[in-house]
């Protein structure tokens, strides 16, 4: 497949745009099912327990997940779209450009939460706090972070931006990450007999949440993602997955502070939750589309200063009008000096656009 240059996609077979990145959410849903379900067998048969127990499942979904969409991407002789994993020497940087946004416009807003009388605060315990963000931070890496943002802002918001506008690859690959959840549970409940675990319940959301508030909230965080991913700098893909790791840990040490043992926890209504957890995902999406307008403008900028001033190639085409300097024409293109040469220069002209068609062809084979 090919691509020009610029923002305008190649124009083709959308619906095979759908399928590949319908194919990246099954993916997802299959590993996170199967994983689970083979995690938790195997965490049995070792006899694990206790973090052990939860860092196996999550270990075995990036491990089926990750690798089948590089496959994919890979078997695709061309691709015009990398999944924006870049080298590894850029990941740690945009891993931690994602954390720091996400984790910055979090203390914003749950500042303002708690001046507004929002939020109460226990006590902090620091070394327990630090040892629930390290241990939380891998099993959300492994079991959501890096294969959710692999297959889905990686190989299907690819697929769908490879052939369609930006809008409606955000849209797209929002929409598939809505699916994932529920056709998990559904791979799960078939995997899990197999392997003599007891299996979740089937379901649109998790047991106990809200189908509402859980979907509006799934689908702004899935477009914070997008937005993540399409903001300048390298490796963006880990700035995605920053973002989605420092989601899950504000949540759990803010809302699930007492149950999951963080060391730190708040007290919030439930609407003031919603609130809150809504309003930092819509500022840290924010930060990430300012940054890609600006960024945009400032491009625009230097390019309109350096169109201003003509470059050897075209001082040298406007010799080659002119008379001036050697023609460029290939051999055996020169038109002839006769009545026919009036002839030429039209010839030439229908011969050109498609060199420089196939002069703006890019192919990639970066990840």
């Amino acid at each position: 497949m090919a691509t020009t240059y610029g923002t305008t996609p190649a124009r083709g077979s959308a619906w095979r745009a759908w399928g590949r990145a319908l194919l990246g959410g099954a993916v997802m849903a299959g590993a996170l099912g199967a994983g689970n379900a083979l995690g938790e067998a195997l965490a049995r048969m070792l006899g694990a327990d206790g973090y052990l127990r939860q860092l196996l499942p999550a270990a075995l979904v990036s491990a089926l997940a990750v690798p089948a969409v590089l496959g994919l991407r890979a078997a695709r002789s061309t691709r015009c779209l990398p999944l924006g994993i870049g080298p590894l020497t850029s990941a740690p940087l945009g891993f931690f450009r994602g954390l720091a946004v996400t984790a910055s416009c979090a203390a914003v807003v749950l500042g303002a939460g708690t001046a507004l009388g929002w939020v109460s605060w226990s006590g902090l315990d620091p070394a327990a706090l630090a040892s629930f963000l390290v241990s939380n931070a891998w099993v959300a890496l492994l079991l959501e972070a890096l294969p959710e943002e692999a297959t889905l802002r990686g190989y299907a918001w690819a697929s769908l931006r490879d052939r369609l506008g930006g809008v409606i690859s955000a849209l797209g690959a929002t929409a598939v990450f809505l699916l994932v959840p529920a056709a998990s549970t559904v791979v799960q409940a078939a995997v899990s007999p197999l392997v003599g675990v007891t299996s979740a319940p089937m379901g649109l959301t998790p047991a106990g949440q809200d189908p509402v508030a859980y979907l509006v909230l799934l689908s702004l965080f899935g477009l914070t993602l997008v937005a993540a991913r399409t903001a300048p700098g390298a490796a963006p893909l880990w700035a995605a997955i920053g973002t989605h790791v420092a989601f899950l840990s504000v949540n759990r040490v803010v809302f699930e502070g007492v149950q999951r043992g963080a060391g730190w926890s708040a007290r919030v209504a439930p609407t003031h939750a919603a609130v809150l957890e809504l309003g930092y995902l819509a500022a840290t999406a924010m930060v990430f589309v300012g940054a890609r307008l600006v960024a945009s403008r400032l491009r625009a900028r230097v390019h309109r200063r350096r169109s201003g001033h003509p470059s050897a190639a075209t001082t040298h085409s406007v010799g080659n009008w002119a008379g001036t300097a050697p023609l460029l024409v290939p051999a055996g293109r020169e038109w002839p000096s006769s009545g026919a040469g009036r002839e030429g220069p039209s010839r030439v002209r229908r011969e050109w656009p498609s060199h420089d068609r196939g002069a703006r062809v890019i192919r990639r084979s970066g990840v």
